[in-house]
C-alpha cells in the first residue's frame, strides 16, 4: 500500500461538458490522452474492429461475457458510423489507437484512416467511465479522475465463457475506496449493467490472480491508502485479450484509457444499449 498523498491534477479536456465538441478535438488531433472525466453526463466506449470473418463468433462472446463486454452497438460491415451513438467516425474520434497485425501490436496511431477496409465489423462496448459521475455525486471520490491519471486495469485468473476462438480471462479496473464508499459504490453501480454493473470482487487481489497492484497490465499505477479497499470492476479491455488469442489479420481498438465519447446521456444507456443489442446489423 502507499500512504503517499494524492496528487490534484488538472486536464483542460476534463472542462468540457459537450460530446460533440470533446470529439472535434479529439479528431483534428490536438488531444492524445485518457478521457476519464470528459463529458461526464455521455456513456464512452471500448472499441473493437475486426474483419468480417470473425465477427460473428466476437459477437456472441460478448453476449455469453456482459460483465466485461456489454455491447452498445454493432456497425455495418464496412461502416465506420455505428448506429445510436451520434455523429461518430470510428477512424478518427479516439485519441490513441492500437492496431495487431496477427496478435502483436504494431501501431498507436491517432487515427485509422491509412488502415480502414470495406470488409471491417466495429463493435463498441459500455464503459466504466459510465458509472464514475453517479458515484462522484454521491461525494466518493474516484482517485484517477482526482490525479489526471488513468483508470489500473489488470488480467486476472477470472474465465469468461468461450465463444468459438474466442478464450480469455477477464481484465478488471480497480478503483481504491473506503469500506463506506465500496459498499455505496456497489449499490450505485449495480443500477448500471450495460456498463459493466457491480463490482467482481473486492479486497484480496490475489485471489484474483494480481500480485501486484502497484504493476498493472494497462493504465496507471494507483495509490492505496491504508484505510482503503481495492474494488474491482469487470473491463472492456477483455475483449483485446481475447482476440490476442485468435491472432486475426488485422483488430484495431482503442488504447486502453482512450475511449470514444458518445452523444448517449448515461441515464438513458439502459433502453439505447438493449435496442442496438437486439437489432444487430448483419455481418456477412
Amino acid at each position: 500500500m502507499n500512504d503517499a498523498a494524492p496528487v490534484v491534477a488538472h486536464n483542460p479536456m476534463m472542462q468540457i461538458a459537450d460530446p460533440r465538441e470533446a470529439r472535434q478535438i479529439i479528431r483534428r488531433g490536438d488531444y492524445v490522452g485518457h478521457t476519464a472525466g470528459v463529458a461526464p453526463d455521455y456513456v464512452q466506449g471500448n472499441l473493437c474492429i475486426l474483419p468480417r470473418e470473425h465477427a460473428i463468433e466476437f459477437a456472441a462472446f460478448c453476449q455469453s461475457n456482459p460483465k466485461p463486454c456489454p455491447l452498445i452497438s454493432v456497425a455495418a460491415v464496412g461502416d465506420p458510423t455505428p448506429p445510436g451513438l451520434g455523429d461518430i467516425d470510428v477512424r478518427t474520434d479516439v485519441p490513441q489507437y492500437r492496431v495487431y497485425r496477427d496478435g502483436e501490436l504494431t501501431d498507436e496511431p491517432t487515427d485509422i484512416m491509412n488502415y480502414w477496409s470495406d470488409d471491417l465489423v466495429t463493435f463498441v462496448l459500455g464503459c466504466s467511465y459510465s458509472f464514475e459521475l453517479p458515484l462522484v455525486e454521491e461525494g466518493i471520490s474516484i482517485q484517477h479522475i482526482d490525479r489526471n491519471k488513468a483508470v489500473p486495469m489488470y488480467r486476472t485468473n477470472i474465465a469468461c465463457t468461450p465463444a468459438g476462438p474466442f478464450v480469455s480471462n477477464m481484465v478488471v479496473s480497480m478503483r481504491p475506496l473506503a469500506p463506506g464508499d465500496a459498499i455505496r459504490a456497489i449499490q450505485i453501480t449495480s443500477q448500471f449493467p450495460e456498463v459493466h454493473g457491480a463490482p467482481v470482487h473486492i479486497g484480496l487481489p490475489e485471489l484474483i490472480g494480481i500480485e501486484d497492484l502497484m504493476k498493472p497490465d494497462f493504465g496507471d499505477p494507483p495509490v492505496i491508502h491504508e484505510d482503503q479497499l481495492p474494488v474491482f470492476w469487470a473491463c472492456g479491455v477483455t475483449p483485446q485479450v481475447a482476440v490476442e488469442q485468435v491472432r486475426p489479420s488485422i483488430c484495431i481498438a482503442h488504447k486502453p484509457g482512450s475511449m470514444l465519447i458518445t452523444d448517449i446521456k448515461n441515464n438513458e444507456l439502459s433502453n439505447t444499449a438493449l435496442s442496438n443489442c437486439l437489432n444487430l446489423p448483419p455481418v456477412s
